[in-house]
């Protein structure tokens, strides 16, 4: 496969298609020490995806057999991370609907982004970034169709069921100031029994030429994952912002005592052109059978409705 001292075709093919295929099912190993790379890497992994057929189309080009072998192997590793989520039926039945989605605070029409929420039908109306200007406007879009409503600092939780035991959760990281107020806790009472809900929004982060600054939202995942670990709750959600995918493993002390939806890859950021899905409804004691995203309204994110099962 050396032609001439130099690597033929072949050999370019079977190396990149080793090394996707590696990069998926060992991104764990990718460091974390120098940039956070590996959670960068792990933001966008299904992309990765993308390169099985542009080897494949290349090896066609080249009528390079080996190069359209090369791309088996990590055309097999994401099927077998993601091809769940690809290939999963839409649940025929739930019990609960939750619509995620962070509002942003320079919306330039919130008041039609609360109509648009509303329209979803969901049993649960999770936002962040509500305003305090938007507060009154949001009551009255989704006060009729959900008339119980818990709100602390910038995240809010309209339902159609009765909530009790409402509470603002503490997820600031060391610095931050106390008006920082970006978490609640609040017990749903829906037809299928009591469900704790966590509305939440982590701090965002940023792509620099350090790399991947996200120290904040981790440490703010961290408290929020030993807050979960504590709530003595058997059916508990968490929705919200998470500035983070389920593979980031910034968030694993809190992904990882939760559990993902089984279906839809539902990229909610950023609206425009999704890469990424950083809203999230994260369940335990429940199952999230599907999550999807819906159509722009007018913020940066788009919204995902969650179809839970209460088991």
């Amino acid at each position: 496969m050396v032609v001439d001292g130099r690597p033929s075709w072949d050999a370019w093919f079977v190396g990149g298609g080793l090394g996707v295929a590696g990069l998926l099912a060992l991104h764990s190993a990718v460091p974390n020490a120098v940039g956070r790379l590996g959670s960068l890497l792990e933001t966008f992994l299904p992309w990765l995806g993308v390169a099985v057929p542009l080897l494949g189309c290349l090896a066609v080009l080249r009528r390079s057999v080996a190069g359209l072998l090369a791309c088996l192997v990590p055309g097999a590793a994401w099927l077998w991370m993601f091809g769940g989520l690809w290939f999963s039926s839409s649940p025929e039945s739930y019990d609960l609907t939750v619509v995620q989605h962070n509002v942003a605070d320079d919306n330039a029409d919130p008041a039609g982004t609360a109509r648009a929420l509303r329209a979803t039908l969901a049993d649960l109306v999770a936002v962040q970034e509500l305003t305090t200007a938007w507060r009154p406007l949001f009551q009255d879009v989704l006060g009729a169709s959900h008339p119980h409503r818990a709100v602390h600092g910038t995240v809010g939780l309209w339902s159609a069921h009765p909530l009790s035991d409402v509470r603002p959760v503490d997820i600031r990281p060391e610095g931050f100031p106390g008006s920082w107020q970006r978490a609640l806790r609040a017990t749903v009472s829906a037809p299928g029994g009591q469900i704790a809900v966590y509305v939440v929004h982590l701090p965002s982060v940023r792509l620099g030429p350090t790399g991947f600054a996200s120290a904040a939202r981790d440490e703010s995942a961290a408290l929020l994952g030993a807050r979960i670990a504590d709530d003595a709750a058997d059916r508990l959600l968490v929705v919200g912002d998470l500035n983070g995918t389920v593979q980031d493993r910034g968030l694993g002390p809190l992904t990882s005592r939760l559990h993902a939806p089984s279906s839809g890859f539902a990229f909610s950021w950023p609206a425009s052109l999704p890469v990424a899905r950083i809203d999230q409804v994260l369940g335990r004691g429940v199952e999230v059978a599907e999550v999807s995203a819906l159509d722009a309204t007018g913020s940066d994110h788009r919204p995902v409705l969650g179809r839970v099962l209460l088991r």
